[in-house]
C-alpha cells in the first residue's frame, strides 16, 4: 500500500472538506463565554502544526548531496528537539485536558513509544562509535602516506605496508558490520547515569522512576533488532478520528503529530547509522491533509530510493560519509596494491591526490562525529524528561511497581 494511503479511520479525512482542527473551531464559536480561551488554544495548536511543517519543508529542501550527510542528520535531530519542546509546552498549557479520557490514553501510548526510542538512541550511539573506529583506520593510512603531501616524497615499503594493514583492518571491520549487524554490540553503553547493573532493554522498563535514567537506559542486547523496534514504535499509529479530535479539544492532533515525528526520526537514524538488524520497511500512514505530511513522505521516499541504489544496497548505513569512507578505502587499497617503488611521477601525483581526499574525509569525521553523538544524547535525555513530566501531568506514579 502506498505511503499516502490511509485505512485507519471510518471517517476518511479527505471527505471532511476542511482543516484538521476546524471541528473544534465550530464548537469554539458556538460558545461565546469561552471563545477567548479556546481561540488561544486553537492558535497554539495550529501554530504547532505550521512550525512542524516549516521545519520538515526545510529538511526536505536538502540537495541530493546534503541528504543523509552528518550535517543533515544533525539538523534532523535539532528539528526533533524543537518539536518535542513545543509539544511539552502544549501539554503544560493544557494540563486540565491531559488527564481526561481519551487524551490520557493517547498521551500514555506516545510515551510508551518514546521509551522504545531510547533503545534506538543507544544503538545509534554504538553506530557512531563504530564509525569512529573506521575513522581511526583511515587516520593510520593518512599518517602512513601523509608525507606524500610534502615537496619531497618520503614513502617507502614500510609506509605502504602500514597503510595496507590499516586498510585491510578497515575492510574486515566494515564487512563484519554488514554480517553481524553490530561488531560492538557486546559493549553497548547507554546515555544514562553511571550504573553497574545489567538488565533488560529500555522498552521493558516503562515504569521507571522519576529522573532515574538508570532504569530507562539499559543497553540493547545482542539479539536486539532495529527493524523490530521501529515496527514496535510505529504499531497502531493512526490519525485521530473526528470524534476523537472533538473529545480532546483538538489535542489528539499534536499527539499524532509527535508520534509520526518520533517514528520518522528514529527510522531515518536507523537508515543512516550502522546498527543491529537495520531494516527500512517501516510503513508511514499520514493523511495529506496535514501540512507536514508532504515533506515527511517526500523524505521517506527519497531515503528509500537512496537505499535502492546499486552502490548503497548493501551499505552499513546510508550516511553520506560512510559512502565516502567505502569509496576512499577502495581507491586507496587499489592504489597501494598497484604501487611499485620507487614511485613514478604519475603514481606519485595520484598518491598525493588520494591522500588529499583522505585528509578531507578525516576532517569531516573529526568535526562531525562528536556533535552528532551529543545531539543523540540530548534526544535521549529529552525523551526521558518529557516522559517524566508527561506522566506527572497524567497524575500517574512514575515509580516502579
Amino acid at each position: 500500500m502506498p505511503a499516502t494511503d490511509y485505512q485507519g479511520s471510518s471517517v476518511p479525512f479527505a471527505s471532511l472538506g476542511r482543516s484538521i482542527l476546524s471541528i473544534r473551531r465550530d464548537q469554539v464559536h458556538s460558545m461565546d463565554s469561552s471563545n477567548h480561551e479556546a481561540s488561544t488554544q486553537e492558535l497554539e495548536l495550529e501554530s504547532f502544526q505550521k512550525q512542524v511543517a516549516d521545519r520538515f519543508l526545510d529538511l526536505s529542501s536538502a540537495s541530493a548531496e546534503d541528504l543523509l550527510s552528518l550535517s543533515w542528520i544533525r539538523k534532523l535531530l535539532d528539528v526533533f528537539l524543537c518539536c518535542q519542546e513545543d509539544f511539552r509546552a502544549i501539554l503544560f498549557n493544557n494540563k486540565g485536558y491531559v488527564s481526561k479520557p481519551p487524551l490520557d490514553r493517547f498521551i500514555g501510548d506516545f510515551f510508551e513509544r518514546s521509551v522504545k526510542g531510547l533503545d534506538v538512541c543507544n544503538a545509534i550511539r554504538d553506530g557512531v562509535e563504530q564509525i569512529r573506529q573506521w575513522h581511526k583506520h583511515l587516520e593510520i593510512v593518512l599518517c602512513a602516506l601523509g608525507d606524500s603531501r610534502g615537496t619531497k616524497m618520503m614513502l617507502g615499503e614500510g609506509q605502504f605496508r602500514r597503510a595496507k594493514k590499516a586498510l585491510a583492518d578497515l575492510a574486515i571491520g566494515m564487512l563484519d558490520e554488514k554480517d553481524s549487524g553490530s561488531v560492538i554490540a557486546h559493549r553497548n553503553r547507554s546515555f544514562g547515569r553511571n550504573n553497574t547493573n545489567t538488565g533488560t532493554s529500555t522498552s521493558s522498563t516503562s515504569n521507571s522512576g522519576k529522573g532515574h535514567f538508570r532504569s530507562l537506559s539499559w543497553s540493547v542486547s545482542r539479539s536486539w533488532s532495529a527493524s523490530k523496534q521501529l515496527q514496535a514504535i510505529g504499531n497502531n499509529i493512526t490519525p485521530p478520528r473526528a470524534n476523537e479530535i472533538t473529545a480532546t479539544n483538538g489535542l489528539a492532533v499534536p499527539v499524532f503529530t509527535m508520534n509520526s515525528i518520533l517514528l520518522f526520526v528514529m527510522w531515518a537514524l536507523v537508515a543512516a547509522i550502522p546498527c543491529q538488524d537495520r531494516g527500512l520497511q517501516t510503513h508511514f500512514s499520514i493523511p495529506r491533509q496535514f501540512a507536514w505530511a508532504a515533506p515527511i513522505l517526500s523524505l521517506h521516499e527519497r531515503i528509500l530510493e537512496e537505499s535502492k541504489k546499486k552502490e548503497r544496497r548493501n551499505a552499513n548505513g546510508l550516511l553520506k560519509e560512510i559512502h565516502l569512507i567505502e569509496k576512499c578505502a577502495r581507491n586507496m587499497t587499489e592504489l597501494a596494491d598497484s604501487a611499485q617503488l620507487p614511485l613514478s611521477d604519475e603514481k606519485e601525483k595520484e598518491v598525493k591526490e588520494r591522500v588529499e581526499e583522505l585528509d578531507q574525509i578525516c576532517k569531516m569525521l573529526k568535526d562531525g562525529m562528536d556533535p552528532l553523538e551529543r545531539q543523540v544524547r540530548d534526544v535521549f535525555h529529552n525523551i526521558v524528561r518529557s516522559r517524566t513530566e508527561g506522566l506527572d501531568c497524567l497524575g500517574k506514579s512514575t515509580h516502579p511497581e
